[in-house]
């Protein structure tokens, strides 16, 4: 539900108010940033739905533009903390936002932020705190890694990114799109796919269509490893050349000389050498990541 004690006018994800606010600003667009304004508040009531928020849970925006996204989550939730890396938008957000006290506009890179000390700073004391954000798409899997890998106390990440980059998170094994960036992100959460967004509903529009997906994070990762590292060095050495065999791509991991004694191994946990890792469930990772660490071939 909106907050009512919010002003209201004009939202600024409308195609009027967001060249209005480009043109009073003197902004230009900075391709090499990815920099696409949504204009679509139908797709913004759908993100902010994703995200479940309310007054007692905070969100952290990455790339906030000039503030359509942050305006309506500054609406609905208790506390939003937007982070932008570049410069020129800073005074851009802070006037647009002016009358939202429970909004900080943070200047910096998120890939080199202590997101951990963020959080302290931001987000203490409250219920819960989820990711919101329309994420620039040339950097789209190193912010959603770091999310993932730091062990943050996230509720959800609800992001939009490009179609087939959510279609990958999202992908089942045995697919093309299914890869090292769909077992990571469901090893750590239950991908949902929100809505697909198509170009026109940006300024600039992209030259690729979009989407939003949910990301709700588990208790527990999916399967249980020892180590997570090997284990994702195992996927990683069975997605290393997706068109070789999977006995081919691990005996990089395991020594070539160990070929034979390899083959061996992945048929006495049913998997096939001649499988693809395209194919493999995350459990049948877990149960390969487990034997050849057995078997004192991961080193």
């Amino acid at each position: 539900m909106t907050n009512p004690s919010f002003p209201g006018g004009a939202d600024i994800a409308t195609p009027n108010r967001t060249k209005d606010i480009i043109r009073k600003h003197n902004f230009t667009f900075k391709k090499s940033l990815g920099q696409n304004f949504l204009v679509d508040k139908n797709i913004l009531d759908k993100i902010v739905a994703a995200a479940g928020l309310t007054e007692a849970k905070g969100a952290l925006e990455i790339g906030p533009g000039i503030g359509a996204l942050t305006e309506r989550l500054a609406r609905e939730a208790g506390r939003v903390a937007a982070v932008e890396i570049d410069n020129r938008l800073i005074p851009i957000l802070r006037d647009v936002l002016a009358d939202y006290g429970n909004v900080s506009v943070v200047h910096a890179d998120v890939l080199k932020t202590d997101l951990h000390r963020l959080w302290e700073e931001q987000f203490s004391g409250l219920e819960g705190v989820s990711v919101v954000a329309n994420l620039p798409y040339y950097v789209t899997t190193p912010i959603i890694m770091k999310l993932l890998e730091e062990g943050l106390p996230l509720e959800s990440i609800v992001v939009m990114v490009q179609k087939e980059v959510a279609e990958r998170m999202a992908a089942k094994p045995g697919g093309k799109d299914y890869g090292t960036l769909s077992i990571a992100v469901q090893y750590y959460c239950e991908p949902e796919l929100v809505c697909v967004v198509p170009s026109g509903a940006f300024i600039p529009a992209p030259n690729v269509d979009s989407a939003v997906i949910r990301l709700g994070r588990r208790a527990e990762p999916a399967v249980a490893v020892a180590d997570e590292a090997r284990f994702f060095r195992v996927v990683h050495a069975a997605f290393a050349q997706r068109r070789k065999t999977l006995g081919n791509n691990l005996a990089a991991l395991a020594g070539k000389e160990r070929k034979a004694e390899l083959g061996e191994l992945l048929r006495s946990i049913d998997i096939e050498p001649e499988r693809r890792g395209e194919t493999l469930s995350l459990q049948e990772f877990a149960a390969l990541t487990e034997a050849l660490s057995e078997a004192g071939m991961l080193g």
